[in-house]
């Protein structure tokens, strides 16, 4: 769908105003236009919608079964270190204490039940109601991701436009090796390698947490903290933005309005700034929605590394003792965040290109 976009977007920019006839429609053909695009777009973003409803259901009922299906004994978790010692009484009353020995199927069915009536559950690995654990992490992993896109975002689009100016120079050539070596680094090497040079061998950061022990958290104590997994999270998702940005500058600048404006003179940051910029950047962007799942992922073991107090987690104890109201909650609300950003991506291409044949 990417190089569909580009390449239709490319073609498209001979007729950006004063570059064609599409300058001098009149205002209420243009007018027209937008609404319709709007509308195709919105038509677009509710069949989605509607889809998420019961892609959502399989997606929990996937979870449950293989949570279930996990080699983790659940009582591990809850009895610690007297688990060897338990009597079998001991752990079968354990085990009905923090109802792990329903069937899977059956917790499933109740979880929905009590979503629907608001309640989330109660968590048995951080004895607490499942919304208050969410609502204490989720400002760390919302944060800490939410930083590091933008600014994955900002580099990529910055970078990609210069090199992809100056494609096949020496800048080029540097910075595309770079990107696709980093993008074959799974993130809890970078997560390593930072630990190992910045905070081991240098001792500028912290190694992990986001405050000192015994400390309570402050803004200076977050932000000394957070900036080796902010970096880390933010290399991680440069790569793949560098690397489209530049395929659609490159696209961009081959297309007869660009040539056209080079043989008017039109060159350097003012070529860039005006005709490839506005091309190029609008597909790049709208391809975040689709990167989700990376973007989770990436966080995940970025917070495993270094113990940021995020939902990660929380989501791994949750599945090692199969927590079935914070682990559901956590996966599920995961799932819906991807199709939803996959389904504004895809809306947001429609918006952009009204040519592109998105129905479902």
């Amino acid at each position: 769908m990417a190089t569909g976009l580009m390449t239709s977007l490319a073609s498209s920019v001979r007729s950006a105003p004063g570059d064609g006839a599409a300058g001098r429609r009149p205002p209420r053909e243009r007018a027209r236009g937008r609404h319709s695009r709007t509308h195709r777009a919105g038509r677009l973003l509710l069949r989605r919608i509607l889809v998420l409803i019961p892609t959502t259901i399989m997606v929990s009922l996937g979870i449950f079964a293989v949570a279930a299906a996990s080699p983790f004994d659940p009582l591990t978790a809850h009895l610690g270190d007297n688990y060897q010692s338990a009597s079998p009484a001991q752990r079968a009353a354990t085990a009905a204490a923090y109802d792990v020995d329903q069937h899977w199927l059956s917790a499933w069915w109740h979880w929905w039940g009590a979503l629907l009536h608001g309640d989330l559950g109660w968590s048995s690995t951080q004895g607490q109601a499942v919304g208050e654990v969410i609502a204490q992490r989720l400002p760390f992993t919302l944060g800490m991701s939410a930083a590091a896109l933008v600014s994955a975002a900002l580099i990529a689009v910055v970078g990609g436009a210069v090199i992809g100016m100056r494609r096949g120079g020496l800048l080029d050539r540097a910075c595309t090796a770079l990107a696709a070596m980093l993008a074959a680094t799974p993130p809890f090497v970078v997560s390593l390698v930072l630990v190992s040079t910045f905070a081991v061998a240098l001792g500028w950061f912290p190694t992990s947490g986001a405050r000192r022990p015994g400390d309570d958290y402050s803004p200076e104590g977050l932000l000394t903290h957070a900036v080796l997994p902010y970096l880390a999270l933010t290399v991680s998702m440069v790569p793949w933005l560098l690397l489209t940005m530049r395929a659609a500058v490159v696209e961009a600048t081959g297309s007869d309005a660009v040539r056209a404006a080079r043989a008017r003179g039109v060159d350097g940051w003012a070529l860039l700034r005006g005709h490839v910029v506005p091309v190029s950047v609008l597909p790049t962007l709208a391809l975040l929605g689709t990167r989700l799942p990376e973007l989770i992922a990436g966080a995940a073991i970025v917070e495993t590394v270094f113990g940021w107090p995020g939902l990660a987690e929380a989501l791994v104890d949750s599945a090692v003792a199969l927590d079935f109201s914070l682990l559901a909650a956590l996966a599920v609300g995961s799932a819906v965040l991807v199709l939803l950003g996959s389904a504004l991506s895809d809306a947001a291409a429609v918006w952009i290109d009204p040519r592109i044949g998105l129905t479902a």
